[in-house]
């Protein structure tokens, strides 16, 4: 116990002993502390300023375990006449600030470029620079402005774009020695990922590069090149193009791929490129091809994959499957084309020469009347097609021309009045008597009539296009395969005509044998040949004349489903159903009038323009040629913006619908978002419109296309034939991403 109780006192000794220490020893301590200082901030953040034409360089030496940050340097001039560009950093170190949260820092050594402009020859600028600087271990020096004096050297002198004779030329006043491009400009490639690449510019000292004028493109179809991405580079003002982008030394670019698949494989990339000798010479553009081996990656990658137009999938359908793939296929696409306001005009027209033939009308004799009406549009339409795509010509606007299609309307309205009673249409008597078998001559002058009138309706079915047309054009006109894309085009007009043969072939059944009824069905159907006479007609005359046109139809057929008929047995019910769509008729004509009085156009919205409520329609921008194109997208490309390209044309029925339902669409209009919109019309099809239709290999329209910020087309994103709202607005999202 007596030792234990010693042990104890002596640990409390201890414990007063050290504790009477460090109160004798904390004024000294307090003192010490009181007296440190860090080191003084031009030691820590020690600098060195050169310049060279046309940029200020300061080479910092930062004291280990000392930085700076970015985002508190900053630079001004306050010599007048000379006014500093942006600074370029090299890239910095990501560091977690107890002060200023995450930041890029830089430590070590490093150097910042400032571009100039405004010096003259032996002149000085005073630089003001500003920042701040911190120690690892806690310690921050209030921000810091220091001021310099810099002698700037002859600002830069440069033709732009020419191989100058210059390379030897004794107009060189120091008559120097150029590298050849090669050494100039040396390319390292390689594979960051799987979706990415890596092209590393060296570029020797005294030389420069264009940001501007790189390019990337290959020819592979498993792998296509993405927009480029670039660093910072020095804004340079030369004589040929104003301030310009460049970079010295060296630079690494950036270039996202779409793959088609997750399959390895080899790509060989064209590098464009275009660069300068500082003060003297410039290369011409130049390319430089590199070879890489793509890596197999993950099939569920987040990348998207390239994408393929609708188009390009039915061209390589025509020329790549067999025969009775793409017969069925473009069939298929035929039957869905049938129900387009495009082909639902000839029902009317098929019905009409139907009911034409009289009361006794067989159900053999309709369905080869329908056969040969049929025929005679799809043979016409298919030799047609294919002759106008082998001379690269756009079978859809020769179609359209005004004479034709007065011509063609005409036709309509002569046949509609023959339904009504005004007269007969059949062969002269002179041509009947002239064969000994009336009948059998007269049927076969029938069946001559509505060849040709099957023939002249191939007009209707080209106003509208559609991707399996504009696919068998392409094998057409590009491919060379007339046989191939002309089978296709015949396939396609079949299945168009299919519903034509299963009207001709019910005909005979649906349409009553005798009565007063039969006058009435007549008309109605004069009717209709009078609306198929009145939606050509509106391709060429103005809107609001349309509108009364259809309103007068309407009048016409209210007097027909609502006049007293003789002998009249019909049911109640079906003469009150008759009565019911005559008065409908009535109203609907009665207020087509009245709304194109007060300057409407839209037949499926008479009032519109009486009511006041209007639709908010897109503004295009409206170009003619190649250069207003070229213009328009380089000013997009200048705002970071995109663009879209919309082909229309007033006799496209698609195009009227696209800009009546589509682009008046709430949610296509948000997702065009700041999207440039551009619309070329090609109404006119002259050489100018042929010119600009051609570059894009376009068959004609509707058709759009999409560029990217960059002023670059969106391969596989065009957008053939009518697409309604909302599948619409999909397609924008896809293309452009979310805005």
């Amino acid at each position: 116990m007596e030792l234990r109780n010693r042990k104890v006192s002596r640990t409390m000794i201890e414990k007063i002993k050290y504790a009477l220490l460090i109160l004798l020893l904390s004024p000294l301590v307090i003192q010490a502390a009181d007296d440190f200082e860090p080191p003084p901030p031009d030691e820590v953040f020690r600098y060195e300023v050169a310049a060279q034409a046309g940029q200020i360089l300061i080479h910092w030496s930062v004291t280990p375990e000392f930085y700076l940050y970015k985002h508190r340097f900053s630079f001004a001039s306050r010599t007048p006449g000379i006014s500093l560009g942006e600074p370029l950093y090299p890239p910095g170190e990501m560091h977690e600030d107890e002060f200023f949260g995450r930041q890029e820092i830089f430590r070590d050594n490093f150097t910042v470029r400032i571009p100039y402009q405004g010096s003259a020859a032996g002149a000085s600028i005073e630089l003001e620079m500003k920042l701040q600087g911190c120690a690892d271990y806690g310690f921050c020096y209030v921000p810091l402005t220091w001021t310099e004096t810099v002698r700037l050297t002859n600002p830069p002198i440069v033709a732009e774009n020419k191989l100058l004779t210059l390379l030897g030329n004794s107009g060189n006043a120091d008559n120097q020695e150029f590298l050849p491009e090669e050494e100039a400009f040396q390319l390292e490639t390689w594979m960051e990922d799987g979706y990415t690449i890596v092209a590393r510019w060296l570029i020797a000292e005294g030389y420069y590069l264009y940001a501007e004028k790189f390019t990337a493109a290959t020819d592979s179809r498993i792998a296509q090149p993405g927009p480029l991405e670039l660093p910072p580079g020095i804004i340079k003002t030369d004589r040929s193009f104003g301030e310009m982008e460049v970079y010295y030394e060296q630079v690494e670019i950036r270039i996202p791929l779409s793959r088609a698949g997750p399959e390895a494989g080899a790509v060989s990339l064209n590098l464009g490129y275009q660069g300068c000798a500082e003060g003297a010479i410039c290369y011409p553009p130049g390319t430089k091809t590199a070879a890489l081996d793509l890596p197999e990656v993950s099939i569920d990658s987040a990348r998207r994959p390239i994408k393929r137009s609708e188009t390009d999938k039915l061209s390589d359908l025509v020329k790549n499957s067999s025969p009775l793939v793409f017969i069925a296929t473009f069939f298929g696409f035929g039957l869905l084309l049938a129900f387009t306001p495009c082909v639902l005009p000839m029902v009317p027209i098929l019905s009409g020469i139907i009911a034409s033939q009289g009361k006794d009308v067989t159900t053999a004799r309709a369905f080869s009347l329908s056969l040969v009406y049929v025929l005679g549009m799809a043979l016409t339409y298919t030799i047609a097609g294919a002759a106008f795509a082998s001379a690269g010509q756009q079978v859809q606007a020769v179609f359209q021309q005004p004479w034709i299609i007065s011509l063609f309307a005409a036709l309509f309205v002569a046949m509609a009045l023959a339904m009504f009673g005004f007269y007969e249409i059949q062969m002269p008597s002179a041509l009947q008597s002239h064969a000994s078998d009336v009948a059998g001559k007269q049927k076969r002058g029938t069946f001559l009539g509505t060849a040709i009138m099957g023939a002249l309706s191939a007009l209707i079915v080209t106003a509208c296009v559609a991707p399996p047309l504009v696919a068998a054009l392409t094998v057409i006109g590009q491919a060379g395969d007339v046989s191939r894309g002309g089978l296709a085009l015949f396939s396609l007009s079949m299945g168009m005509g299919t519903p034509l043969l299963i009207v001709g072939a019910s005909a005979g059944k649906l349409l009553p044998k005798a009565g007063p009824w039969m006058v009435t069905v007549k008309a109605m159907f004069g009717v209709m040949l009078l609306g198929v006479a009145v939606w050509m007609v509106g391709r060429i005359i103005p809107g609001p004349v349309t509108l009364a046109l259809w309103g007068a139809t309407a009048l016409v057929g209210a007097y027909y489903l609502g006049a007293p008929r003789q002998n009249d047995t019909s049911a109640g019910p079906w003469r009150r159903l008759r009565q019911a769509l005559a008065l409908i008729a009535l109203i609907y004509g009665l207020l087509a009038i009245a709304g194109a009085i007060a300057g409407g156009s839209n037949p499926l919205r008479p009032t519109q323009s009486i009511s006041g409520h209007q639709l908010n329609h897109v503004a295009f921008l409206r170009i003619k040629s190649i250069d207003d194109l070229d213009k328009a997208l380089a000013g997009a490309a200048a705002e970071q913006k995109p663009a879209l390209l919309d082909f229309y044309a007033d006799w496209c029925v698609s195009c009227i619908e696209m800009e009546e339902y589509t682009f008046t669409d709430p949610a296509v209009q948000a997702a065009l978002g700041d999207t440039l919109l551009l619309q070329a019309d090609v109404t006119a099809n002259d050489e100018i419109d042929q010119e600009l239709l051609a570059h894009f290999g376009i068959y004609g329209p509707p058709t759009i296309v999409f560029f990217d910020r960059h002023g670059r087309e969106l391969q596989g994103y065009r957008v053939v034939g009518f697409k309604p709202a909302d599948e619409f607005s999909s397609h924008i999202t896809e293309a452009f991403g979310p805005r």
